[in-house]
């Protein structure tokens, strides 16, 4: 358990905001299944807030039983930070957190997520706007550096806490790492022991295992886990299991079986048609992954034409491959 001012992170393990997938419906699932501390939002342009673009609705909504959740928000601009902030602490989110290691293209060009990573001094500024006008406890997510040649870890920590930062997660790749070779964990290691607010550490974490060498390594106050959690939404759980040392909860492809079928209807019924199949195919590809000819079942689901047909290859596997369990 780590504290952010008075929001209580219990159990230390948090759901990194992924773009494309975390939205409300999935923090929902994978707090359902317990060890979530905190749940983040996927990052949200000032920009599209701001406009009040319908889609920045959607990645901004959230439900009670989410609850702590933190909203982030990726920008440019100080002024249009600002005001997001408060639009973020007016929706009554527990945490407002300012993006600083997105690596993608698209957010790189408009100036923000890692790309202020080697704009310091528009950093401040956009830090000491946005600290001015919001209440709410603030925090920012960044990478080591922009590339292996410029890792200045150290250096934003310290300027963000100038800047009345109150807890900082990092990431050990560089933005021109974007997912490839490994997290540097030294560099977490290295930010954790000169910060004075709590550091959640991120990068690499696939098992319970890595979660719990990532606190023997680094000492962070709690551990983001991402991308690991989108083909194993159990993955979080089994991390708190190994953390206090309890047995790691096993998952039967039955159960699996079941959270892909209750999940993927959910989304059926709460996304607007025209969007809804594409995030079908997305999402029951990632958590079809290990089932018993799975690369088969998505090649199927991915030819879908419509969410019917789509629904019907599933089932079709399903019950097929229950037959084949052991009676």
């Amino acid at each position: 358990m780590f504290k952010i001012r008075d929001v209580t992170i219990d159990p230390p393990l948090v759901l990194a905001p992924i773009a494309g997938h975390t939205d409300s419906l999935f923090r929902q699932a994978i707090k359902s299944l317990g060890g979530c501390g905190l749940v983040v939002s996927e990052l949200v342009s000032t920009e599209g807030m701001t406009r009040q673009q319908a889609k920045s609705d959607h990645l901004t909504r959230f439900e009670e039983k989410e609850r702590p959740i933190s909203i982030q928000i990726f920008g440019s601009n100080p002024d249009r930070m600002a005001q997001s902030a408060e639009m973020v602490e007016a929706m009554g989110a527990d945490i407002v957190d300012v993006n600083l290691g997105c690596p993608v293209k698209k957010v790189v060009k408009q100036g923000g997520g890692s790309n202020l990573l080697r704009d310091l001094p528009l950093l401040e500024r956009i830090l000491k706007a946005v600290r001015r006008a919001i209440k709410a406890p603030l925090t920012v997510k960044i990478r080591s550096g922009w590339d292996r040649s410029s890792i200045n870890a150290i250096e934003v920590l310290q300027l963000a806490e100038d800047c009345g930062v109150e807890g900082l997660a990092i990431h050990g790749r560089t933005r021109c790492d974007l997912f490839s070779g490994k997290s540097d964990w030294n560099v977490i290691a290295h930010v954790k022991e000169r910060a004075r607010i709590p550091v959640i550490g991120n990068g690499d974490v696939f098992t319970p295992e890595d979660a719990e060498r990532m606190l023997r390594e680094t000492g962070v106050d709690g551990i983001m886990i991402g991308r690991g959690v989108l083909s194993n939404p159990w993955l979080i759980r089994q991390c708190w299991d190994t953390l206090r040392m309890a047995e790691v909860r096993q998952v039967s492809f039955v159960e699996r079986a079941q959270f892909m079928t209750d999940f993927l209807e959910r989304i059926n019924s709460e996304v607007p048609p025209p969007v809804a199949l594409g995030k079908l195919k997305k999402i029951g590809g990632y958590l079809s992954k290990g089932f018993p000819g799975s690369t088969q079942l998505r090649a199927r689901m991915h030819g879908a034409l419509t969410t019917s047909e789509f629904f019907e290859v599933v089932h079709d596997y399903l019950s097929a491959e229950k037959q084949r369990l052991p009676k």
